[in-house]
C-alpha cells in the first residue's frame, strides 16, 4: 500500500475518502488515549488519528508518547469534530521508534513554550517544532525559487571555489586553510610561516565571496550565478552575523548599473511571490507568531504591517531609487539626526551608512524598499566602476524594512588601467589577482552583479529576528556545536 505524505492527503483527501491508506510520522500529542496528532514534516498541519483503544493491546497504547514515531494503516473519513476536515480511523499501528520518556522531559519536544535560545541549544531537535518546521520549509522554497528564477532567465549555475587564495572584499577577516601540524609549523629564515610547504603551496582561506571567479565565467557564458557557502571570521555575536552563511551572486556581461538594479528588483519580487504562492500555511502560522511578538514591544517599535502584508507590499511597490548623495541630505536634515537619536550621527558626505540609517530611509522616510546608488569610492570595494565624477563608484544597495541592506552590488570596473590603479590604491596585490586583471585584457565588456545573503532573505520572509534561527546549524564565535 503506497504511503502518502500528510500534506498530499490533506490537500486532496477526497481521492482516498473511505479507503485504507498508510501514513507515517511523529506523535505531536496523544489525547485521552484516543486522538493522536501525527506530523511527518511535509506540512505544519497535523493529521488526526482516531484510536479505538479496545482494538489495540494495552502495551502498544502505553508506548505511544510525544515524539514516538508511528506507522499507521487506517481508513480516511471526514472528521466529525472541530479543528480538522479529515481524520484516519486506525486499523493497524506499528511503533517505529519509541522514546526515552524520562529524558524526553528535558527536551524541547515537550508540548510547551521554549525560548528561541533554548531551541538553539537543541538544534538537532528543533526541526520538529512548528516554528522551525515552518522556517526551514520556507528556506527550501526560497532556495528553489532562486534557482528557478535564474534558470528561467537563461543564467548558468557556476560552482566557485570554497578554498581560495583571493580575498574578494579586501577585508582580511577570513578563515585560514592549512594542512600543517599546528604544533610544528615550518618557518622561513625570517621567522614567518612557510606556506610554500603547505598543501596548496601558498596561503589559502575559506572564501568570503565567489564574485571574482564568477566574473571570469560571465566573460564567456554571459549570465551566470553562484549559490554556495561563504565564510567570514568576524568576531561578532550580534543577531545579524554568522561565520558560515550562503550567498547568491549573479554576474551579467553587458549589464550596467541600471540593468543591475532592475535585475535585483525583479529577482527579489519573484522569490517573495513564490513563497506567498507556495507556503501559505507556514506563512499564516508565522504571521500570527509575528503579530504576537509585536504586542510585546513598545508601541513605537511595533511593525506597521503584518508579515504577509509586508511581503505583499514589497512585491507590489516599485523600489525607490535614490543616490547616496540624496540619501545623505535626507539623513542630515532628519529630526532623528538633528536630535541626536542616531547611535551613529550623520555629519558629512562620505559617511558609511549603518543599519539604523538604512532602516530610517526605508521605514520612515520613503515607506518602501529603497535602492541606494553611486556611493563614495572610498567606502566601497576596489572592483566597482569609477564614475566620471572621480568621486563615486557605480555601486548599489537594496534596503528592506526591518533588515536594512539585503543586496549589495555594482557595475564592475571593466577598464584594465583604471582597475589596476584602484587595486594599487586599495593595497590589493595585482600578482595574486593576475587572472582577474587578465579578463580586462581580452574582450572586456561592461558587466555587473550583486550578492544576496540567503539567510538575510529568509530572515525577512519568515519574520524571524535572529539570523541564527534561519540556518539549520549556526556557526558563530565560540560555537561549532553539532
Amino acid at each position: 500500500m503506497k504511503r502518502q505524505t500528510i500534506k498530499d492527503l490533506l490537500a486532496d483527501y477526497k481521492k482516498v475518502l473511505h479507503h485504507d491508506i498508510t501514513v507515517q510520522g511523529w506523535v505531536r500529542a496523544f489525547r485521552s488515549n484516543r486522538f493522536i496528532a501525527l506530523n511527518d514534516g511535509s506540512t505544519i498541519n497535523n493529521l488526526q488519528i482516531v484510536v479505538d483503544f479496545e482494538s489495540f493491546d494495552e502495551e502498544t497504547i502505553k508506548k505511544i508518547n510525544t515524539a514516538s514515531s508511528l506507522k499507521i494503516v487506517g481508513e480516511v473519513v471526514e472528521s466529525q469534530g472541530a479543528g480538522q476536515t479529515v481524520e484516519i480511523i486506525a486499523k493497524k499501528i506499528t511503533i517505529l521508534g519509541d522514546n526515552f520518556f524520562e529524558e524526553l522531559q528535558s527536551t524541547i519536544l515537550q508540548p510547551k513554550k521554549h525560548s528561541l535560545e533554548k531551541l538553539r541549544e537543541q538544534a538537532h531537535l528543533r526541526f520538529r517544532t512548528n516554528v522551525f518546521g515552518a522556517v526551514f520549509r520556507i528556506r527550501h522554497s526560497v532556495s528553489f525559487a532562486i534557482h528557478s528564477f535564474f534558470n528561467q532567465n537563461q543564467f548558468f549555475y557556476i560552482n566557485t571555489p570554497i578554498i581560495t587564495g583571493a580575498d574578494a572584499e579586501g577585508a582580511g577577516e577570513m578563515f585560514g586553510v592549512t594542512n600543517f601540524d599546528l604544533n610544528n609549523m615550518p618557518k622561513t629564515e625570517e621567522g614567518e610561516i612557510d606556506f610554500s610547504q603547505d598543501f596548496f603551496g601558498k596561503k589559502t582561506n575559506l572564501t568570503v565571496s565567489g564574485q571574482l571567479e564568477g566574473e571570469t565565467a560571465a566573460m564567456g557564458l554571459g549570465r551566470i550565478y553562484t549559490f554556495g557557502p561563504t565564510f567570514r571570521a568576524e568576531n561578532s555575536n550580534t543577531t545579524r552575523h554568522l561565520a558560515e552563511f550562503w550567498m547568491i551572486e549573479p554576474e551579467v556581461a553587458f549589464n550596467n548599473l541600471e540593468n543591475n538594479i532592475d535585475l535585483a528588483e525583479d529577482f527579489l519580487k519573484y522569490v517573495i511571490q513564490y513563497v506567498l504562492d507556495n507556503c501559505k500555511d507556514d506563512l499564516e502560522f508565522l504571521d500570527k507568531r509575528f503579530e504576537e511578538e509585536q504586542k510585546g514591544k513598545p508601541e513605537k517599535d511595533r511593525a506597521k504591517e503584518g508579515l504577509i502584508e509586508k511581503l505583499q507590499n514589497v512585491v507590489a511597490k516599485r523600489f525607490k531609487r535614490v543616490s547616496y548623495t540624496e540619501a545623505i541630505e535626507i539623513l542630515l536634515n532628519s529630526k532623528e539626526n538633528k536630535k541626536g537619536k542616531f547611535q551613529y550621527p550623520i555629519e558629512k558626505w562620505g559617511t558609511d551608512l549603518q543599519s539604523e540609517h538604512e532602516r530610517y530611509l526605508v521605514e520612515k522616510h520613503f515607506e518602501t524598499p529603497v535602492v541606494l546608488f553611486d556611493y563614495p569610492k572610498e567606502i566601497k570595494a576596489f572592483y566597482m566602476k569609477l564614475n566620471d565624477d572621480g568621486k563615486t563608484v557605480a555601486a548599489m544597495d537594496v534596503l528592506f524594512p526591518g533588515i536594512g541592506e539585503i543586496i549589495g552590488g555594482s557595475e564592475r570596473e571593466a577598464r584594465h588601467d583604471v582597475l589596476l590603479e584602484k587595486m594599487k590604491d586599495f593595497g590589493v596585490d595585482e600578482h595574486e589577482l593576475w587572472w582577474y586583471l587578465d579578463t580586462r585584457k581580452f574582450g572586456s565588456v561592461p558587466h555587473a552583479g550583486f550578492g544576496l545573503g540567503l539567510e538575510r532573505l529568509v530572515l525577512f520572509v519568515t519574520g524571524m529576528t535572529n539570523i541564527r534561527d534561519v540556518i539549520p546549524f549556526p556557526r558563530t564565535p565560540k560555537n561549532a556545536e553539532f
